[in-house]
C-alpha cells in the first residue's frame, strides 16, 4: 500500500512540475496572432483579445483572456463579445509549440443575431446569376471547436425592419465529435412588454454541411409564458420536433413535431421559406384542443359567487407606439393552414370534429373551411379576412344546423332565457375579430329558424290563459304544461350591436304566432311583440271564435335585469266583441224596410 501510494505521489510531483515548467516556459501571449489568423482563415471573421493572456492549471489547462469580441466580414457591430474567455487546451500539443483547444468558454457575453452584425458583401463584389444554382456544400466547418460554453450572456436578435428582442440569462453548452455530430443544451428567458418567456432546450445537431445544411432534432423544449394579455395561469408545455435548414434556399422543414400547450396537444409538420417570398405551410392534429386556456378574450362570465381569475392587461403608456395592418408579418407571407382537432374548446363549447383549412395571400386570408359539430348540430363558417387595407375587413358566411341555443347565447355573454335548437344561414362583416367588439360593430343578415323553442321561466300559452280567465269568466281553457313552440322562423339582421327580428312566423300545439322586435346587445335591451292565436277554449262560442281568430299582442320590453311585459287581452275581446256587435247591427239593419229610422240609425254606427 505504502509503494502504491510513494508511486501516486511521485507522478503527481512529475506532472505538477511538468506542467509548472511549462507554464514557465511557454508564453500564451504567443498563441494571439495564431488563433486570430485560425479564426480569420477559417470563418473569415475577425477575433480581438484585449490585454495579455495568463494560463490556469486547475482543473483544467486553460489560458484565460480578458474582453474580446467577434465581427462578421463588413459588419458595424461585433457578433460577439465577451467580458471574459477561458480556453481549455491540451497539454501534450504544447510540448512541440501547439495549440490545441477542447473548450472554449465565455462569460458575461453580449450576443448580437441582428442586421448590423451580419455580414456584409464587399463593395463592388461581382455577383453572380439570379437564378444560378448554389455552389456546392463545403466540407469544412467556421467552428472546428469541440466543446463551446456561454454562460449568463445576453442575446440580442432582430430581423431586418423588425423590433429588438433581449434574450437574458443566456445559457449555451455545443459539444461536437470528429464528424460534427453536435449536442446542445440551451436556456433563457424573455421580458417584453410586461411579458415573460423562459425556454430550456436539449437537442442534436448534424452541422457535416454548414453553413449550406444543417439538421437535428430538439429532443425536449420546455418553454412557459405568462404575463400582460395572457391567460391568468400563464401557458407553459413542451415542444420536440425533427428540423432541416438549407441556408442556400431559406428553406426550413420540421417533421414529427409534438407540441404541448397547457393541457392542448398538437401533432404535424411544418414546412416554409425566410427569404422572400415568404412561405409557411403548416399541418397540425390535436386530439384536444382547449382554446379556453391559450386565449384571453375566449373566457365568459361565470357564475354568480364565483372566483374568476383576473388576466392582467397591458400597460397604458403615454405616447403608445400606433400599430397597423402594415405591421402585420402576414402582409409579407404566404400561408398555408390546415387543423385538425378530435375535440376542442372555445368559450366554454364543446366542439368535435374541428377542421380548419386557411391560406394567406399576402394579407388576404381565405377561411376555406371552418367547420365542425356541437352537441347534436354542425357548423361551417367559410369566409375571408383581409388586412391589405388600414383598417381590417372580415366576411364570414355563417352556416348553422340544430345547434343547442342556451350553450350558445352563454358563450357570447348574452341571456339564457331561450331553450331549443336554432339553424341559421347569413352574411357578416365586420373589422374585428374580438367577440366583444364584433357585438358592437358587426353588420349582417341570416335567414333563422329554430325548434323546440321554450322561453325560460315564462309559459306563452298560460299566460293568455291566465289573462283571459281575468278578463272574462265566459270561456275557460285547461291549464297544460308548457309545449313550448315547435318551429319558428324569420329574418334577422344585425346592426352595430342591434339585432332585429323580422316575418317571424311559428307554431306549437294549440299555438301559432306571428311578430317582430329588436334587442339592443350593447344597451342590454329588448322590445319584442308577438301576436299569439291559442286554440282549445271552451265556453262562449263568441268569444271562443273571438280567441282563435283574433291574435292577442304580447309585447316584452325594457332591460334584460327588469323585464316588462304586455298583454292587453281585455281590450282585445272588448274591440273584436265591439266589432261582432256592430257587424251583426249592420247586418239587421240591412235586412230593414227603407225609412228614415233606418238612415239615421247608419248614420249612428258610421264611425
Amino acid at each position: 500500500m505504502k509503494r502504491v501510494i510513494t508511486t501516486l505521489a511521485i507522478l503527481l510531483v512529475v506532472v505538477v512540475a511538468g506542467m509548472t515548467a511549462l507554464v514557465l516556459l511557454v508564453n500564451p501571449n504567443d498563441f494571439r496572432a495564431y488563433m486570430v489568423q485560425q479564426v480569420e482563415q477559417r470563418s473569415g471573421y475577425q477575433l480581438q483579445v484585449s490585454g495579455d493572456l495568463r494560463w490556469h492549471v486547475w482543473p483544467q489547462l486553460s489560458i484565460l483572456a480578458g474582453r474580446m469580441s467577434l465581427t462578421a466580414p463588413g459588419a458595424s457591430q461585433p457578433l460577439v463579445t465577451a467580458d471574459n474567455m477561458r480556453l481549455d487546451v491540451d497539454l501534450w500539443p504544447l510540448l512541440s509549440h501547439q495549440l490545441s483547444v477542447t473548450q472554449v468558454m465565455l462569460k458575461n457575453a453580449v450576443v448580437r443575431v441582428t442586421p448590423d452584425s451580419a455580414a456584409q458583401p464587399a463593395k463592388n463584389a461581382p455577383q453572380g446569376p439570379r437564378n444560378a444554382e448554389p455552389s456546392a456544400p463545403s466540407t469544412g466547418w467556421s467552428f472546428d471547436i469541440a466543446q463551446l460554453r456561454v454562460a449568463d450572456s445576453l442575446l440580442i436578435w432582430q430581423q431586418p425592419g423588425g423590433d429588438e428582442y433581449n434574450f437574458r440569462d443566456f445559457n449555451l453548452n455545443l459539444e461536437q465529435d470528429a464528424r460534427k455530430q453536435a449536442t446542445l443544451t440551451l436556456s433563457s428567458s424573455l421580458t417584453r412588454n410586461q411579458r415573460n418567456a423562459t425556454v430550456n432546450l436539449k437537442g442534436q445537431l448534424d452541422a457535416a454541411q454548414y453553413p449550406h445544411r444543417l439538421s437535428g432534432q430538439i429532443e425536449q423544449l420546455d418553454y412557459t409564458l405568462s404575463g400582460a394579455d395572457m391567460p391568468a395561469q400563464g401557458i407553459k408545455g413542451t415542444l420536440s420536433v425533427q428540423a432541416d435548414w438549407n441556408a442556400d434556399n431559406q428553406q426550413f422543414a420540421l417533421r414529427n413535431l409534438q407540441l404541448t400547450a397547457n393541457d392542448s396537444t398538437l401533432t404535424g409538420q411544418a414546412d416554409g421559406r425566410l427569404a422572400m417570398p415568404q412561405r409557411l405551410a403548416l399541418d397540425l392534429k390535436a386530439s384536444n384542443l382547449n382554446l379556453d386556456n391559450l386565449l384571453t378574450d375566449t373566457s365568459v362570465a361565470d357564475a354568480p359567487g364565483a372566483q374568476r381569475a383576473t388576466v392582467a392587461r397591458s400597460p397604458v403608456i403615454a405616447q403608445p407606439r400606433e400599430t397597423s395592418n402594415a405591421d402585420s408579418p402576414l402582409n409579407s407571407l404566404d400561408l398555408a393552414l390546415k387543423v385538425q382537432a378530435d375535440k376542442a374548446l372555445w368559450r366554454g363549447l364543446p366542439l368535435t370534429g374541428l377542421a380548419i383549412d386557411a391560406t394567406n395571400q399576402r394579407g388576404l386570408m381565405t377561411l376555406n373551411t371552418l367547420k365542425g359539430s356541437l352537441g347534436q348540430g354542425s357548423f361551417s363558417i367559410p369566409g375571408s379576412i383581409d388586412i391589405r387595407q388600414p383598417v381590417t375587413h372580415i366576411s364570414l358566411q355563417p352556416a348553422l344546423s340544430q345547434i343547442d341555443i342556451q350553450p350558445l347565447l352563454k358563450a357570447f355573454e348574452l341571456p339564457e332565457s331561450l331553450q331549443g335548437t336554432v339553424s341559421l344561414n347569413g352574411n357578416l362583416a365586420g373589422d374585428t375579430l374580438s367577440v366583444a367588439e364584433a357585438k358592437r360593430s358587426w353588420q349582417g343578415r341570416a335567414a333563422i329558424s329554430a325548434s323546440h323553442l321554450k322561453l325560460a321561466q315564462l309559459n306563452l300559452q298560460q299566460m293568455v290563459r291566465r289573462a283571459v280567465a281575468r278578463a272574462s269568466n265566459r270561456v275557460s281553457s285547461d291549464d297544460q304544461p308548457d309545449q313550448g313552440i315547435d318551429q319558428i322562423s324569420g329574418q334577422l339582421a344585425l346592426n352595430r350591436g342591434e339585432l332585429s327580428f323580422s316575418q317571424l312566423s311559428g307554431n306549437g300545439q294549440h299555438l301559432a304566432l306571428q311578430g317582430e322586435g329588436k334587442v339592443n346587445m350593447v344597451q342590454q335591451q329588448l322590445d319584442v311583440t308577438l301576436g299569439l292565436k291559442i286554440s282549445g277554449w271552451k265556453g262562449d262560442e263568441e268569444l271562443v271564435a273571438a280567441l282563435s281568430d283574433q291574435p292577442i299582442p304580447l309585447r316584452m320590453y325594457g332591460s334584460w335585469n327588469d323585464l316588462q311585459y304586455s298583454l292587453p287581452v281585455d281590450e282585445v275581446l272588448r274591440d273584436r266583441l265591439q266589432n261582432e256587435a256592430k257587424s251583426r247591427l249592420d247586418k239587421w239593419i240591412e235586412r230593414q224596410p227603407e225609412s228614415d229610422n233606418k238612415q239615421n240609425m247608419q248614420k249612428l254606427l258610421r264611425p
